[in-house]
């Protein structure tokens, strides 16, 4: 039982946003399996490959005022110092920014990184050059949210097409209220987010390091401490 239990405890549901394309696959593999068995099993790894992409795992989202939680499964690629995009409308001044790259096996469920309203919603078209480049937050396909706390605290959360991906799916609209790790959003098939910080407020992440949405604090806009230093081993 131990074991069932193990293997149950790894698998997650998929979202329904990846039905179509796991039906797809599965169609896909059949006919192949029926025309030529060799590349129809490759079709097989494929599908399977897509039902994982598509999971939808439930998270634990620590619950207290004030926490930032990552936006995004994958690799923290970048925590610079820079002027958000005019559209969120958070000023002129640089912020720090933390950049979140998910490659095509990370979970692509994206969540809300704190409670709040969802002030502002702006989309842009744009190209689909690799995501973990710095001039993707420039030149890519995007969808960027504003977030409210009820005392006025206003982040940015921009969701990032990458090299693949080719379709950005938000689930939430404006003036939506939403909790700390709701889910907000999907993109498909290799993406980053990013998320810009009020003034003032540090990082409690590093570049390299791993994220789980929902899970891993990236801020506190309680905390008083300096930001982090960080070494790798």
């Amino acid at each position: 039982m131990s074991i069932i239990n193990s293997i149950r405890s790894q698998l997650s549901p998929i979202h329904p946003e990846g039905y179509p394309f796991v039906g797809g696959f599965a169609l896909v593999s059949l006919i192949l399996l029926w025309l030529w068995p060799p590349l129809g099993w490759l079709a097989v790894v494929a599908t399977l490959w897509c039902v994982y992409f598509f999971r939808d795992p439930q998270r634990v989202t620590p619950r207290r005022e004030g926490i930032l939680v990552a936006p995004a499964d994958g690799t923290v690629s970048r925590v610079v110092e820079t002027v958000p995009p005019l559209e969120l409308g958070l000023g002129e001044r640089p912020l720090t920014r933390i950049s979140i790259f998910m490659s095509v096996f990370n979970c692509h469920v994206n969540r809300s990184p704190l409670a709040g309203r969802i002030e502002r919603i702006a989309y842009r078209k744009g190209a689909f050059v690799s995501a973990d480049l710095d001039k993707a937050s420039d030149s890519n396909e995007r969808n960027m949210f504003v977030i409210a706390t009820p005392g006025g605290t206003r982040i940015g959360v921009i969701q990032i097409a990458g090299l693949v991906a080719r379709r950005i799916v938000p689930f939430v609209r404006e003036s939506e209220i939403v909790a700390a790790g709701q889910r907000i959003g999907m993109i498909r098939f290799g993406s980053r987010v990013d998320v810009f910080l009020p003034p003032g407020v540090q990082a409690l992440v590093g570049e390299g390091q791993t994220a789980i949405a929902g899970e891993t604090v990236i801020a506190d806009l309680k905390a008083a401490e300096p930001g982090r230093a960080f070494s790798v081993g």
